[in-house]
């Protein structure tokens, strides 16, 4: 899991969902596609999570220094 890109994760987790919610795998599959979901998404977050770590980093003072900032949504 580790080896995949955001995107591509967020891709098999988006077709694991498909799969589930379509209601035709049996509780084997279910289960096992369940588990999958999950170290997928786990995986997202790590990812989302350093880079939200890398963004509070590159933020810029005045003077010309980096300094540590939360990471704040737009309002837009």
């Amino acid at each position: 899991m580790k080896d995949l890109s955001f995107e591509k994760a967020l891709e098999k987790l988006e077709k694991i969902v498909e799969k589930l919610e379509e209601g035709d795998l049996s509780l084997d599959d279910s289960l096992k596609s369940y588990e999958e979901g999950i170290k997928l998404a786990q995986a997202c977050q790590q990812k989302l999570d350093k880079a939200k770590k890398k963004i509070e980093l590159l933020i810029k003072k005045d003077e010309g220094l980096f300094e540590k900032e939360d990471f704040r949504e737009s309002d837009e």
